[in-house]
C-alpha cells in the first residue's frame, strides 16, 4: 500500500514531464496485463498462475528456505539440496528422471539464494500436468543416497573453485560477511569447504523437515495455463506436503540483523592488478515504502563500463558517469554499477567498482559524494530519467513464462501477493525529486558503511574516514 504522503503526492501530480506518452504506453500494458490467480489448499500451500499465449510453460515451486536459515554447522545445507534434487527420486533414478525430462523436450533447473530455493520446468503445454508431478516427486521423495551426497561434493567443491574465479561474486559475498558478520545473512550460499566435506544424510533430512513445509511454498506457473486444472494438479501431487506442526521441528526464528560499519581488505601487489571494491549501505526490506524509492536511486547512479555505450562518457546524461570520466584519468576507471538487494527485514545498497590502483581513492570519493550529494542536488529530470528505466528493467524483463513465473513465485514468498503492474506504476509515478532527497539524507547520508576490496588497495582511505565522506558535501 502507498503511504500517505505519496498518495497525496500522486493525487496533486499531473502527468510527468518527461516520457509522457511511454507513461501512457506502460499504463495501457498494465491494463492489458492478465490477471494472476492465487488459490490455497487445505495444507496452506499456494498454487498461482498466469495465463500467456504462449505453446510452453513453465511450473516451479518457490520455497521462502535459503542459506539464511542455516547454523553456522550446516551452512550450505541448502544448495547442497538443489544438486541432490536431480540424483533419483524413489520412483524414478537418476537415468530414469533425466530420459523422461529430454523426451518430453523440457528443461528442469534449480537455484538457491540467500532466503529462496527453486526448482523449476520449462515443457510443453501438454506435459504441464507431468512437469508438476515431477516437481512434486523430487521434492517429497528424493533418496538423497550416500554415492550421490559422496559424488556431488566434489561437484559442489569444484563450482566453489569456479565461484573464487569470480571477482564480483566474491567481492558479493565478502561484502555481506563484512555487513551481517554476527548474522547467517553473511553466509555464503555455497558453505565453506568443511561443512561440504562432512554434511550428512541426517542434516539434509532435517532441513527438509523444518523449511519444505507446506505453509513456506508457492507452486507457480506461466504460459496456456488454465488455473483450475493447474489447481488439481497441484492438489493431487502437493497435497501430501506437510503442515508446519507445533510439535514438530521448527526453524529458529530470524531476528532483523545488525548492520556493520566495517571493512574486510584483501590486500595484493600482484603488478598491474585492478583494484575491486565495494561499498554498501543498510537498506531496506521488500515491504518497506522506501524499497521502490531505493530501486530508483539505484537506476539514478546506474553503471558504467569503459568502451562500451554510444555516447562517450564526457558526454553522458548521467551526473556520476559524467564526473568521473572529467575528474579521473582516461582509461582509469574500469568499471562501476549500483546495486540494491532486499530482504524479508533488511537490505543491501550500494556499489562495486574495478579501476586502476592510482584511480582508487580518487573514484571511491566520487562514488561516495555522487550517492550523497542527491540529498540536495538530484533534479526531476534525473529522476524521471531513472524510472524509465527502472520500469524498463521492471516490465521488459517479463518477456518469457520462466521470468513470469519467477516474478510470480518471488512477490507471494516476500509480498503474500502478486503486486498489480498498473498499482507498481502508481507507486513509480508517485516518485518524485523530492523523494529521493528525503530518502538519501534520511538513510545514506551520514551513515555507516561497510566496504570490501581486493588487489592493490593501499590507497584506500580508512574507514573512519570514508565515514565521513558520506555526508552531502564534499570535504
Amino acid at each position: 500500500m502507498l503511504p500517505p504522503r505519496l498518495l497525496r503526492r500522486v493525487a496533486a501530480t499531473s502527468a510527468p514531464r518527461f516520457g509522457r506518452s511511454r507513461g501512457v504506453s506502460s499504463t495501457l500494458a498494465a491494463l492489458q496485463h492478465p490477471p494472476t490467480q492465487v488459490t490455497t489448499l487445505p495444507n496452506g500451500l499456494r498454487v498461482a498462475s498466469q495465463a500467456t499465449a504462449d505453446e510452453t510453460v513453465t511450473v516451479g515451486v518457490w520455497i521462502d528456505a535459503g542459506s539464511r536459515f542455516e547454523t553456522k554447522e550446516s551452512n550450505g545445507t541448502a544448495h547442497f539440496l538443489e544438486h541432490m534434487a536431480f540424483k533419483g527420486t524413489k520412483r524414478r533414478n537418476r537415468i530414469a528422471l533425466e530420459t523422461e525430462i529430454e523426451n518430453m523436450g523440457a528443461h528442469l533447473n534449480a537455484y538457491t539464494s540467500r532466503e529462496q530455493t527453486v526448482y523449476y520446468a520449462k515443457c510443453f503445454k501438454e506435459d504441464l500436468r507431468q512437469g508438476v508431478d515431477i516437481l512434486a516427486d523430487i521434492l517429497q521423495n528424493s533418496t538423497l543416497d550416500q554415492a550421490s551426497l559422496d559424488f556431488e561434493r566434489g561437484v559442489i567443491l569444484r563450482e566453489m573453485e569456479e565461484v573464487e574465479k569470480t571477482i564480483e561474486e566474491v567481492i558479493f559475498d565478502r561484502l555481506h560477511l563484512t555487513a551481517f558478520h554476527d548474522s547467517p545473512l553473511g553466509y555464503t550460499i555455497l558453505g565453506p569447504v568443511e561443512n561440504i566435506q562432512f554434511i550428512t544424510r541426517r542434516q539434509l533430512q532435517e532441513y527438509i523437515r523444518q523449511n519444505y513445509t507446506a505453509d513456506r511454498m508457492v507452486v507457480a506457473a506461466a504460459g496456456p495455463v488454465e488455473h483450475g486444472e493447474f489447481v488439481r494438479h497441484a492438489e493431487e501431487l502437493f497435497g501430501g506436503v506437510p503442515q508446519r506442526r507445533a510439535n514438530g521441528p521448527k526453524r529458529q526464528p530470524q531476528e532483523k540483523p545488525d548492520f556493520c560499519g566495517a571493512e574486510l581488505l584483501y590486500k595484493t601487489d600482484e603488478p598491474g592488478a585492478s583494484a575491486h571494491f565495494a561499498i554498501g549501505y543498510e537498506g531496506v526490506p521488500w515491504t518497506h515504502p522506501d524499497s521502490l524509492t531505493f530501486m530508483t536511486i539505484q537506476s539514478i547512479i546506474g553503471s558504467y563500463r569503459r568502451g562500451e555505450g554510444l555516447i562517450p562518457a564526457e558526454l553522458s546524461g548521467n551526473r556520476l558517469v559524467n564526473s568521473i570520466a572529467r575528474n579521473l584519468d582516461p582509461g582509469t576507471t574500469e568499471s562501476f554499477h549500483a546495486f540494491n538487494t532486499c530482504y524479508k527485514d533488511t537490505g543491501l545498497f550500494g556499489f562495486c567498482a574495478q579501476c586502476d590502483e592510482t584511480a582508487l581513492p580518487r573514484l571511491v570519493d566520487e562514488l561516495l559524494y555522487g550517492v550523497s550529494s542527491m540529498a540536495h542536488s538530484v533534479t526531476d529530470e534525473e529522476v524521471e530519467r531513472g524510472k524509465r528505466s527502472l520500469k524498463s528493467v521492471l516490465f521488459g524483463s517479463l518477456d518469457s513464462t520462466t521470468a513470469i513465473a519467477e516474478d510470480i513465485g518471488r512477490q507471494l514468498l516476500v509480498y503474500g501477493r502478486r503486486i498489480p503492474i498498473s498499482e507498481l506504476l502508481v507507486r513509480l509515478d508517485a516518485i518524485d525529486a523530492t523523494e529521493v532527497r528525503r530518502v538519501v539524507r534520511e538513510r545514506l547520508c551520514d551513515k555507516d558503511i561497510a566496504i570490501t576490496a581486493l588487489g592493490p588497495v593501499g590507497g584506500l582511505a580508512p574507514l573512519a574516514e570514508l565515514r565521513k565522506r558520506t555526508v552531502p558535501h564534499r570535504l
